[in-house]
């Protein structure tokens, strides 16, 4: 089974297999704590599995850096849903270790540029990985949480857990000083219900961005397809205790989402997000897809100099 410390071994392999161009850096709970990461270790705090905090450098071995971009990947090993556990038919507990997809293509698509080499631009490949699991020490539906930005989120359901450790790892993005973020994440059934089984939905503010994913899209042939971030819908994600909640309930449930990660990216920092809770598996194979990672290396690859 999979857990962070298996996930975070998995990043170093990479960068020791990639020496030349790779560096590995692996955080544990005490480090995260003195980054202030309240938000992902909110999350992991019920689970006997310890969380670790991923981040991968990859720098091309000569010549100069025109761009910075960062890949982060939601890395939930397992999630019970925590306190809000996942019940009834259709809630697929079961299938919820591929709740660390995004991390997954992240580390994948980390591989695949340790081998290709390209030249000119810089990548961070980031993940906070953990476990949602139930225990005394767990986060309780009602808790404060401060992430790292110091934005203060009241938990109204331990289920919107993804969020909370990208929140996070979002912020440790920006610090940086990347250009560019895309963020990939296994985020909402809601997506699932919108755009189905096979296609992943995208959101982000800049058309720039979202011009070159979709071109990197073509060429890997993965499905995307873009959402609104209706600023709107932000009303239903006030806290009378906090600067938010951070789930907003039914309606446009993965449009909220997305909005909730966007008060943790830098607004001078291009951002896109990738709910993948789709694509991620493919139910006649009982099997995990790797979706995301050609994308990714053609996004990475239309942002190098060569």
């Amino acid at each position: 089974f999979v857990y962070s410390v298996v996930l975070a071994e998995e990043a170093s392999k990479i960068a020791s297999t990639y020496s030349d161009v790779f560096t590995a850096t692996i955080l544990d709970a005490e480090k995260c704590e003195e980054l202030k990461m309240g938000s992902y270790l909110g999350v992991a705090a019920a689970s006997a599995n310890p969380p670790r905090f991923i981040h991968l450098c990859y720098k091309p071995s000569s010549g100069p850096v025109k761009t910075k971009l960062a890949l982060v990947g939601k890395g939930l090993t397992f999630d019970s849903g925590g306190y809000n556990i996942k019940t009834g038919a259709g809630c697929s507990i079961e299938l919820m270790k591929f709740d660390m997809g995004g991390s997954a293509a992240v580390l994948g698509a980390a591989k695949a540029i340790g081998q290709v080499k390209p030249p000119g631009v810089e990548v961070h490949f980031i993940v906070a990985a953990c476990e949602n699991m139930i225990s005394g020490t767990g986060m309780r539906p009602g808790d404060v949480v401060t992430a790292s930005n110091g934005k203060t989120i009241e938990v109204n359901n331990t289920d919107a857990e993804g969020r909370l450790t990208l929140a996070d790892a979002l912020v440790y993005a920006c610090n940086q000083g990347v250009d560019k973020i895309i963020d990939l994440a296994t985020l909402t059934g809601a997506c699932v219900v919108a755009l189905g089984p096979s296609i992943a939905g995208v959101f982000t503010p800049s058309d720039d961005l979202a011009k070159e994913v979709s071109t990197a899209a073509e060429a890997s042939g993965e499905k995307f397809w873009r959402m609104p971030l209706e600023e709107s819908y932000w009303e239903s994600m006030k806290s009378g205790v906090a600067d938010m909640v951070n789930t907003g309930g039914r309606q446009g449930g993965s449009i909220t989402a997305a909005l909730f990660l966007k008060q943790f990216v830098d607004e001078k920092v291009q951002w896109m997000h990738i709910d993948m809770a789709g694509p991620v598996w493919n139910d006649k194979k009982r099997a995990a897809t790797g979706f995301g990672i050609g994308t990714l290396v053609e996004w990475v690859l239309l942002n190098s100099s060569s």
